[in-house]
């Protein structure tokens, strides 16, 4: 996926009201960023981070600039590595992905269907189907937790939402359907587990998901200002 423009940089101020941040460009000048990212941005919103930013032309739009990258600084003695924040893009990412063909699991589909409702009270991310398959319900979670260096995490906070879509996924297991979670790590990782100490409920909710079917999988992507890439399948660690 690339960015359609190039993206701007500067530095962090302040992230505030979750869906905010003040950043000084590297032209001086002051803008406040929409923050598309409702977690808690653990270790990523540190004052005086180098960020990038989209510029937005849209004269609808009450702030232009959008957050999209963030430099983390270096874990245990690993390396800086550049973060995807912006949790509009793994959906977009993925997309792109079925639509190339990119993620072998999921090859056999001939149709993807974007926010389609299902189960209680939820819309699963893209439905697959094709002709002499159960259909393949497929969510998408976003990941830019790292406290390990190499090993992502999912959530950064609690996490009731998520947790939902793990219950309705295994019902749809339960009624004879594939079910599937995909977990984009934005960002250089060498495998990704799930934040048991940060939400036990979701992570339970997890593990009777996998119980009843739910096929569990994470890629790490290739962050760059120029362009987000999803590059490699990760392991699930314990």
């Amino acid at each position: 996926m690339k960015f359609e423009k190039p993206l701007v940089s500067g530095r962090l101020v302040r992230r505030y009201k979750r869906f905010l941040a003040d950043i000084i460009l590297d032209d001086g000048s002051e803008v406040t960023a929409h923050v598309a990212n409702p977690g808690a941005m653990l270790g990523l919103n540190v004052p005086g981070a180098r960020v990038f930013v989209s510029r937005s032309d849209n004269p609808k739009r009450k702030l232009p600039y959008s957050w999209e990258i963030v430099e983390a600084g270096p874990i245990n003695g690993g390396a800086a590595r550049l973060v995807g924040v912006n949790t509009a893009q793994p959906n977009r990412l993925v997309a792109e992905a079925l639509a190339a063909g990119a993620l072998a699991p999921f090859r056999d589909y001939a149709h993807v269907r974007p926010e389609v409702r299902y189960g209680e009270a939820s819309r699963v991310d893209f439905l697959l189907s094709g002709e002499g398959r159960a259909p393949c319900y497929l969510e998408v979670k976003n990941v830019h937790l790292m406290r390990e260096d190499g090993l992502a995490e999912f959530p950064d906070c609690k996490a009731a939402r998520s947790a939902r879509h793990m219950r309705e996924l295994a019902s749809m297991c339960a009624q004879g359907a594939r079910a599937a979670l995909v977990y984009v790590v934005q960002m250089e990782a060498e495998r990704f587990c799930v934040a048991a100490d940060i939400d036990p409920a979701y992570a339970a909710a997890c593990r009777d998901a996998r119980a009843a079917g739910v096929e569990v999988h994470a890629w790490r992507c290739i962050v760059t200002p120029e362009a987000i890439t999803i590059a490699d399948a990760i392991p699930l660690a314990d």
